[in-house]
């Protein structure tokens, strides 16, 4: 049993600036390029894979700037997920203490997370989610008939990547534009912050009970009414036979739903930005559309909008990059960073379409990688490439520079994208 005694003694050692405890860093770190890692971490990087890093919270921490190092981290079954963990890195006060009440299955451990993960991954293979081409093209379509209708300019943030990844979470759980369940996520989704330093306990309790309520709604009726959607399967195969909770069902999906809207939102927004700031790109596109898959690959190794997704603590002490990080304390494998390690990527602030390493870790790795890449990847192609075939005059209303980004949000990616044409 720990005394007081003891911990204060461990407090006094991750105090000290030491090799294996060097000063720490403020973190998160601003971007000084949207379209890249921040500058920060390739310093770092050059002195050591490993660095401490003050979180907001004023707990300490330590962040993976290698590619092998995070890799590794990811993959290591003693470095945990779980938000339990009394020095979880969380980033924002209260943060912790919202998920230890919801348990959102991406902040578990295995065997808990693997029932969870199991139960979702069945429903979003490769072959699923190409059966959602057709659903997916008819909402991009969609949304880009309002844009033109509307007529410019426009911000794209809301008026396409938000309403583009809303729709397509809504339709994969089985509401549909006219249920009167959309308009309560979509509204939901639109008006709170749900993790990240924006973000705030109170804020981010609020917006996931708000959408609980609506998921549970969903649940209720399709235990009445069936359809063939996700969640009506997921009723008929783990809720009815008992293999989940109602409440576990219930906060699955709210997961769900926000992180597969929030990252691809800010996936969408970003990658058109930054190939509005480079025509050439555009006009390699448009010339041969079989380098579109390459492109995506590109835009989500280049932009790593999810960076600090992956908060992790260690269970036991861990060397890494020979740096010994002791057992208990936090541990952020910086996904930006690995997929800007120059040593796997050549010229690594470069968007090169045709690059030939293509291993990033966008999506994070090992068994906590994003359960719905596979739809993500077919919603990034869908939206990117039929917006720049149907409107080719696409262009920025105003330049890049007076563009405000969110650099403390789960997803990193711009405020708002004024577009014309």
């Amino acid at each position: 049993m720990r005394t007081a005694g003891a911990s204060v003694r461990r407090e006094i050692r991750m105090s000290d600036a030491s090799p294996d405890h060097p000063a720490a860093h403020p973190f998160p770190m601003a971007r000084q390029c949207p379209f890249t890692a921040p500058a920060q971490y390739a310093a770092l990087r050059a002195e050591a894979p490993v660095a401490r890093v003050t979180l907001p919270t004023g707990r300490t921490a330590w962040v993976v700037t290698g590619y092998h190092e995070v890799r590794a981290v990811l993959a290591d079954p003693r470095v945990s997920a779980d938000i339990r963990h009394p020095n979880f890195p969380a980033l924002v006060a209260g943060e912790q203490e919202v998920g230890a009440r919801t348990r959102p299955f991406i902040r578990m451990d295995p065997p808990e997370h693997t029932r969870f993960r199991r139960m979702l991954l069945a429903e979003m293979t490769v072959r699923k989610s190409r059966r959602m081409r057709r659903d997916i093209q008819r909402i991009v379509d969609d949304r880009i008939d309002e844009l033109l209708a509307y007529g410019p300019p426009v911000d794209l943030v809301t008026h396409y990547a938000h309403a583009v990844s809303s729709t397509v979470m809504c339709e994969l759980i089985g509401v549909r534009r006219a249920d009167a369940a959309f308009r309560r996520i979509t509204g939901t989704l639109g008006s709170q912050v749900f993790g990240g330093g924006a973000s705030t306990a109170e804020g981010a309790s609020e917006g996931i009970g708000a959408l609980s309520s609506v998921i549970d709604d969903v649940i209720a009726e399709r235990e009445e009414t069936p359809g063939d959607d996700l969640c009506s399967r997921l009723v008929a195969e783990q809720l009815r036979t008992g293999l989940v909770g109602r409440e576990e069902l219930v906060t699955t999906l709210a997961i769900l739903v926000v992180a597969g809207w929030e990252t691809t939102t800010n996936q969408i927004a970003l990658s058109v930005l930054a190939l509005l700031e480079r025509p050439e790109l555009i006009e390699e596109l448009r010339r041969d559309h079989s380098v579109l898959p390459a492109a995506v690959e590109e835009l989500l190794r280049a932009l790593s909008v999810g960076d600090s997704i992956a908060l992790r603590t260690a269970t036991e002490d861990i060397e890494i990059g020979g740096h010994t990080i002791p057992a208990g304390e936090g541990i952020i494998p910086l996904l930006a960073a690995a997929n800007h390690d120059p040593e796997i990527f050549s010229d690594p602030g470069t968007i090169d379409f045709g690059r030939a390493e293509k291993q990033h870790v966008a999506f994070s790795y090992g068994v906590h990688q994003c359960v719905g890449q596979n739809i993500a990847r077919l919603e990034l192609n869908l939206a990117i490439g039929t917006l720049l075939d149907r409107i080719p005059t696409l262009r920025a209303a105003v330049p890049a520079d007076a563009v405000r980004f969110r650099h403390e949000g789960i997803a990193f990616g711009p405020e708002q994208v004024l577009v014309t044409w």
